[in-house]
């Protein structure tokens, strides 16, 4: 466990000194942090792996010796996204400033339009198949596609859509409009009322939307959801005895 630790160490020493330095060889990161090559290598192969570091070539204005023009290692967004960032910081910021400005209806129409330039972008693939549960997954694949790991489910008469990542989460803990928003555009999405039963802004561990799949029974003494072009009345009450009458029988019952 101690040698994992150290070498997870190091590792992090590999890739500030990129996120710092910026793009670098190998033999140069080897020297600046006192390894061998051998060592810094297996590591930045890590790198490569976990798509946090990328390659390019040199520039060839950089003086270098004979043979293969030398490799330059760098972090990718995902590399730089480990060592954490003030974007959230600045959105908080800027909301909070539009509703001094604006009120919360400025912050609603901004929310609405930011979930309505995602979802136009997977509009049609979504609207494409007519099966509420195939267009649940579309979305699913959709939202995965823009950073939120999505996944449906089916729980009980319904199907659940399950977002395990939300890149807004921390702002949405403090503007829940974000959240509102991108529920009535899924309800809009998949033709159907949807309810919202966790979110990662709340402190939930994943963010999960049901979608009901029949309708829901209802008691006898609740009103009977009409079909269409039917009318639902409700039955007359009996009639009560006027008083000083004999109630009316039934044909073919017998007085209580």
């Amino acid at each position: 466990m101690e040698a994992e630790r150290a070498d997870g160490r190091t590792r992090q020493a590999v890739a500030r000194l990129l996120l710092e330095q910026g793009p670098m060889t190998a033999a140069s990161v080897a020297e600046e942090l006192g390894l061998s090559p051998a060592a810094v290598r297996r590591h930045l192969d890590a790198l490569l792996a976990d798509k946090e570091v990328s390659t390019r070539e040199a520039s060839r204005l950089q003086p270098r010796g004979r043979g293969r023009p030398a490799k330059l290692f760098l972090l990718t967004e995902s590399g730089r996204a480990q060592f954490g960032h003030a974007y959230d910081d600045l959105a908080v910021a800027a909301l909070r400033y539009l509703a001094e400005c604006g009120g919360e209806e400025a912050v609603r129409a901004f929310a609405e339009r930011r979930v309505a330039t995602l979802v136009d972008r997977h509009r049609a693939s979504v609207l494409s198949v007519s099966d509420p549960v195939q267009r649940a997954e579309a979305l699913a694949q959709a939202l995965s596609s823009e950073g939120y790991a999505a996944s449906t489910r089916r729980v009980g008469h319904g199907e659940q859509l399950c977002q395990h990542h939300c890149p807004v989460a921390h702002v949405a803990a403090e503007f829940p409009q974000l959240c509102e928003a991108e529920t009535t555009a899924f309800a809009e999405l998949l033709g159907s009322h949807v309810q919202r039963l966790a979110t990662i802004a709340r402190g939930d561990a994943v963010c999960t939307t049901h979608l009901p799949l029949i309708p829901v029974a209802v008691s006898q003494n609740d009103p009977v959801p009409p079909t269409a072009g039917t009318t639902t009345t409700r039955p007359e009450p009996a009639e009560k005895p006027v008083p000083g009458q004999t109630a009316r029988i039934p044909d073919g019952g017998e007085p209580a």
